[in-house]
């Protein structure tokens, strides 16, 4: 009889953790209107867009001399969220952590939604994306550009490999629980399990399949970074002349990423009733990986600016300036001070870890890291490597134009949209990894 209680106790055990899991798959009057608040936002942002295919990007703020702006900017920190994907569930998965389990699928959904985002983003930065294919058809095999994208369209796929094979068994048990469903997302789902009868070998198959997408994407995360890195550490530029922007980038891309996911983290677990599985101790480790990752942010921030700055070369030197207490200091310290060491003292602090302080944190480092690549990208082009004679007053500085603000609050729109789509359509807690976990401790 006891046996029998104890099975029973099992049953209901899973049958609450089919029921959490399953919670947030509907479509909600409050997602609707929050879906629908982020349709009007991206309606209007398109619209500026259209004005700057309509009137070329002589509407924006960029000149002869800044001919990137935030939109390059925007790409580069769209790439660096996208990295936390891998950090969280390759490595740390491979590595045995598994109370990362309940967050791994919520880090591989904001790095598909950044990475999607991101090859997006380039074409706003071009003035003709109908000309878009002609990077295929006449790219230069030697430019960092072309390879660059090669490991955006590699990493994307692996990525959407990552989240969806997993997703399998999940997908089949919607499919089966769940009803009053819209005809699409039924069929969607009667598609997409691919005829899962949940027996021992397809489980073996997925895991398989799994761990070999652990292992494949960490060269190719680590990849797509240190290319994106080369489009500027390829140049003669003062600031972009480094043969540490590769770990530099990746440095700083697990910083952004982890502020990422911890916002998540927040917003999903409040908001979908996950605090059975979503913990305090959850917060509190990535808050400590935080702290860990960006130790190692700040050991490459003093390296950017000390050799140079003992080098003492005349046009690294006038930049460093500017940016220690030129026009540029400002920005440079509020990223500096706002986004690596007052976040990082404060994660010292136990009660910092909780799950409001270290999201309120983890977004001033996020807008800290935008600004981080900003300060990248925009100020080393007001430096120009050789002396230019009669340059327009305009031309010894940069400033955004609304068109550029509103494309950009339009691309994050779609990061939101797409991470929104998803947590709707599927569980963002793995349902069949809770229920093995929750095996496994029985049987111990």
């Amino acid at each position: 009889m006891g046996k029998v209680r104890e099975e029973e106790m099992d049953l209901l055990s899973e049958s609450r953790i089919e029921e959490d899991l399953l919670r947030n798959v509907n479509w909600s009057k409050k997602f609707k209107i929050w879906f629908g608040f982020l349709t009007v936002l991206l309606i209007v942002c398109l619209w500026f867009y259209i004005q700057q295919l309509r009137k070329g990007l002589g509407i924006t703020g960029m000149h002869d001399i800044v001919s990137w702006g935030i939109y390059i900017s925007n790409f580069v920190f769209f790439i660096a969220a996208s990295l936390i994907g891998m950090l969280i569930s390759s490595v740390m998965g491979m590595i045995g952590y598994k109370w990362i389990k309940p967050i791994s699928r919520i880090a591989e959904i904001i790095a598909v939604a950044f990475a999607l985002v991101a090859g997006i983003v380039i074409i706003t930065d071009m003035g003709r994306p109908d000309r878009l294919h002609h990077l295929v058809l006449y790219g230069r095999i030697q430019s960092p550009i072309i390879w660059d994208i090669a490991v955006v369209i590699t990493y994307l796929a692996l990525s959407l490999l990552l989240l969806y094979i997993p997703l399998i068994p999940d997908i089949s048990l919607c499919n089966d629980k769940l009803t009053g469903l819209p005809k699409f997302q039924q069929k969607m789902y009667k598609v997409l399990s691919l005829g899962w009868a949940g027996n021992e070998a397809q489980y073996k198959t997925i895991k398989r399949y799994f761990q070999i997408l652990l292992i494949v994407i960490i060269p190719v995360a680590l990849a797509i970074h240190t290319v994106t890195s080369w489009l500027f550490a390829m140049t003669l530029r003062t600031g972009w002349d480094s043969p540490i922007f590769g770990p530099y980038f990746v440095s700083g891309a697990f910083v952004a990423g982890c502020a990422a996911v911890i916002i998540a983290m927040y917003f999903i677990q409040r908001n979908y009733m996950l605090q059975d599985y979503i913990t305090d101790m959850h917060f509190d480790r990535m808050g400590k990986l935080l702290v860990l990752v960006s130790l190692v942010y700040v050991y490459f921030n003093i390296n950017e600016i000390i050799v140079p700055a003992y080098k003492f070369k005349p046009t690294e030197i006038k930049h460093i300036g500017n940016l220690l207490y030129g026009h540029d200091s400002v920005l440079f310290w509020l990223v500096q001070a706002g986004g690596l060491i007052i976040p990082f003292m404060l994660l010292m602090i136990p009660k910092m870890r909780k799950p409001l302080p270290s999201m309120l944190i983890s977004v001033v480092i996020l807008v800290a890291a935008w600004f981080k690549r900003y300060v990248i990208v925009v100020p080393t082009q007001l430096e120009p490597y050789m002396p230019i004679q009669n340059m327009p007053e305009s031309y010894h500085s940069y400033t955004p134009t609304i068109p550029e603000i509103a494309i950009t609050v339009g691309t994050l729109v779609m990061v939101l949209m797409v991470i929104t789509i998803l947590t709707k359509l599927f569980p963002v807690v793995s349902v069949w990894e809770m229920k093995e976990e929750l095996l496994q401790e029985n049987q111990s």
